[in-house]
This record gives structure tokens, C-alpha cells and sequence, in this order.
């Protein structure tokens, strides 16, 4: 069955357009309140944690989810603005049947989304969605006026994730005399990320701090990391950190400017934790996405790589089936999950931090493990309604693409699954090749659009 609502990441679009509307969000808030009370025995309590980043368009979203989820009785715990690792933390720390983030992560500033999270503390699967699509398109019972539920703000939800994301840095190692400039995108880390590098010695430079609702990821943060680069080299720090708007993904700034995606970050995890018998069963997940260098390196050092479909919500999925414990993206998001339940930036960079205090070694050798295979990818955005991928003369540009490239490389296309646009990927050792390949494919699917 096909899903109406949900994408990769949940609900995501404009705000104030369908479906992100207030009347979605408090429909969604019903359908998910129901959901996860099907089973209720009499008198039980159920509770749900929402968080979000600092749009403006999350007030208007966390007052209507509030009132769709407190209609079918549930009790609802406001965070205010926090990570979305937080409220993976915190909803089963705190006992919840559920956890929400009101967030469109890397996306701009007009769009907004809705994330949901089991009393595990893990995103839901495809199965939970498509039966809560089910039950937002037929509606759902109110409960009766006695059985409304309550909500209420949580002061020290931040503080709680502060010190769980401080406890995954090695015990009795400090940052004293390092300084690390952390860009937080102007969004749900802006508090939550100086303050854990500082308590843990860091002379820390804060860029993306100050948000006013309306320039989340507007020129900095992790898809547009030049700025905090060019204030790693002004300032001469050590390191830069750059979250995204939810924080749930980094990339990492090296002492001279130089910028390292997720694949480097994954293979330096993925060999210092095999080295201290900590990788199980010697497997790093990672997604379609991630160079071939990375496959490369690790199986020169004797590990594997396992891939899946993008979007780190199936990276999570194949670990959990696999027994695995560290995967993610080369986006950025770093899931380790002897500590968190999705992808967490700041504790990504942490390691990161560790590994140069273990080491001694700059954040410039560190950050590059590998030599990474020539990628191009270029997007084609498509209006509602449009179906490019379909079009005969698409599919016989992709065809013709991949009978040239043949052995030497890698073609991928795919629609995104957070924004209208379609990703043209190709990966080759001949650049001239891949940059041809990638034009024609791009110009066939401008042309359908």
C-alpha cells in the first residue's frame, strides 16, 4: 500500500499548505493517539513527549498536536526546543507511549514536519504509518470529557539529554585546551550543543546560535557548512562541528577548513571501535548513498559494509534486524546504538573529539580515512502531481547511462523522500564520464518535468 502522508522521515512539507496544516497535525494527533492507545486497559495513563526546532510554524504545529492527542486522552509533555535525538532519549526514559518531533531538519525555514517515535525510542515502521494513515483518513472517537487528557511543559528536558549525550564521552577524558567551533544551523541544538562542549572543557565558538524563527539552516549548519569553516580558520580552532536544524546529523571541519562528510566520519568510527572489539560481527550500515572508497577501505581492513534504501530510519532498521551497532549516512547521520535510538550529531562529533584527544593527532588526518571515488549528485526539483521517474524517456536515458558507465562505476536515481526533487548520482574513477552521464540524465527528467 502506498503512503499518502508519510515519507521517509515522516510528515513533511510547506507549512500552512496540506498537508502541513494545522487540521492535518491535529487529525495526525488523533490518529496517533488512538493508535497507541488501542490496547489500553481501564484506568491506564499514556503519555506522549513532543519536541521540536525553532520554527515558527512548531508553535502552531505543537498546539495542534497537543489538541488532536489530548482528545483521545493521552498526556501530553511539551520539551520545547530540543534535538530529535532527545526525544528518542527521552520517550522512553520518561515512560511514553510515544514521542513526536516538530521538525524539517535540513529543510528551509518555510517547510515543517512531523516524526514519530515508539516507547522504544525508535521511528515508527512503515507498517505503524501506513496503519495510522489508515485511521487519520477514516477518523477516530474522541474520548469522553472525563477522560480528556492534560498536557504540560518539561523544564528540564534538555538538561536530561545533555548529560546522557555527555556519558557517551570517555569516562575521565576532558577537551580542556581544545578549541572547537560548533555551528548549531540556528536550530534545535543552539543551547544544547555549546553547552555540552563546554562542560567538557572546550573553548567553545558558537556560530547558528541565535534563532528567530525564521533562519533555520539559512546559510549555515551542515548543508551549508562555508561559514563555520571560514570561523574554524579566523579563529584558529581545532575542529568544527556542524549540526543540522534537528541535530540529528554532522559534518565535521578540520583545522585548515576542510570539510568531512558522514563517510569519513563512519570510517574512523567503524575502525577504532573493530580495534577495541566493540564493532559487532565487524559490520558498519550504511545507505546507497556512501562512496565507494568507504566499501573499499573497510574491506581492506577486513570489515563489510552493508547497505540499505536512504533515510536513516532504514539504516536503523537493518541494524536492529542485523544485531549491528553503528551505521548512518553521508549526510551526516551517525547511529550508534549502544547510546541512542537514531542519528545523533553532537554525539557523532564527540567521538570525533575523543578519537584527537586519544590520539593526539589533528582533525585534518582524521577526517580523511580514505580517498573517496569521484560522486557527482545534482537534483531536479518536480511540481505536485508529476511522476518524472515514469516517463518512457527517462527510463531510456537512465538505460543508456548505465550501459556506458557499465563496471566502471555506480548509477543512482531516486526521488527524495523529504523534498519534490529528484537525485541524479553517479560515481566513477573517469570524472569526464560521470559528469556527462549525470547531465544527460538530469536534462531527459527536466524535460518530463
Amino acid at each position: 500500500m502506498t503512503r499518502k502522508f508519510f515519507g521517509t522521515d515522516g510528515v513533511r512539507g510547506t507549512a500552512n499548505s496540506y498537508p502541513m496544516t494545522a487540521d492535518v497535525a491535529l487529525r495526525l494527533g488523533r490518529a496517533a493517539g488512538r493508535y497507541f492507545r488501542r490496547d489500553t486497559v481501564a484506568g491506564a495513563v499514556h503519555r506522549v513527549v513532543i519536541g521540536k526546532d525553532t520554527r515558527l510554524s512548531g508553535y502552531m504545529f505543537e498546539n495542534a498536536l497537543t489538541a488532536g492527542l489530548t482528545s483521545t486522552g493521552m498526556n501530553v509533555l511539551l520539551l520545547g526546543p530540543v534535538p530529535t535525538p532527545a526525544v528518542g532519549l527521552l520517550t522512553p526514559s520518561m515512560r511514553a507511549d510515544l514521542g513526536i518531533m516538530i521538525s524539517a531538519s535540513h529543510n528551509p525555514a518555510h517547510d515543517n514536519g512531523i516524526k514519530f517515535f515508539g516507547p522504544d525510542g525508535f521511528k515508527l515502521s512503515d507498517e505503524a504509518e501506513l496503519e495510522i494513515e489508515a485511521l487519520l483518513e477514516t477518523g477516530v472517537d474522541a474520548a469522553p470529557a472525563g477522560e480528556i487528557g492534560r498536557a504540560r511543559r518539561i523544564d528540564d528536558g534538555r538538561f536530561r539529554y545533555v548529560e546522557r549525550v555527555k556519558s557517551t564521552f570517555p569516562q575521565g577524558m576532558r577537551l580542556d585546551g581544545m578549541k572547537v567551533v560548533v555551528d548549531c544551523a540556528n536550530g534545535a541544538a543552539y543551547r544544547a550543543a555549546p553547552e555540552v562542549l563546554w562542560e567538557l572543557g572546550a573553548d567553545v565558538v558558537a556560530v547558528g546560535v541565535r534563532p528567530n524563527g525564521f533562519n533555520i539552516n539559512d546559510g549555515v549548519g551542515s548543508t551549508a557548512p562555508q561559514v563555520a569553516a571560514e570561523t574554524v580558520v579566523a579563529h584558529g580552532a581545532d575542529v568544527g562541528i556542524c549540526l543540522d536544524g534537528d541535530a540529528d546529523r554532522a559534518v565535521l571541519i578540520d583545522e585548515t577548513g576542510q570539510i568531512a562528510d558522514g563517510d569519513q566520519i563512519m570510517a574512523l568510527m567503524a575502525t577504532r571501535w573493530a580495534g577495541e572489539g566493540r564493532l559487532r560481527d565487524g559490520t558498519l550500515v550504511a545507505t546507497v548513498m556512501s562512496n565507494l572508497g568507504l566499501e573499499r577501505h573497510l574491506e581492506a581492513a577486513g570489515l563489510r559494509l552493508e547497505r540499505t534504501r536512504v533515510g536513516d530510519r532504514y539504516v536503523v532498521e537493518a541494524m536492529r534486524r542485523g544485531g549491528w551497532n553503528l551505521g548512518g549516512e553521508q549526510s551526516g547521520h551517525i547511529v550508534m546504538t549502544d547510546h541512542a535510538t537514531t542519528g545523533d550529531g553532537l554525539m557523532a562529533g564527540l567521538q570525533f573529539l575523543a578519537e584527537m584527544v586519544r590520539t593526539g593527532q589533528p582533525a585534518s588526518r582524521l577526517a580523511r580515512q580514505f580517498e573517496p571515488v569521484p560522486q557527482l549528485l545534482k537534483n531536479v526539483r518536480y511540481a505536485a502531481g508529476q511522476a518524472p521517474l515514469e516517463a518512457a524517456s527517462v527510463q531510456e536515458a537512465i538505460r543508456a547511462a548505465e550501459g556506458r558507465l557499465g563496471a566502471r562505476g555506480r548509477l543512482l536515481i531516486r526521488k527524495s523522500g523529504t523534498e519534490p526533487l529528484i537525485r541524479v548520482m553517479a560515481e566513477a574513477e573517469d570524472e569526464a564520464l560521470m559528469a556527462a552521464i549525470v547531465d544527460e540524465v538530469v536534462a531527459a527528467v527536466e524535460r518530463a518535468v
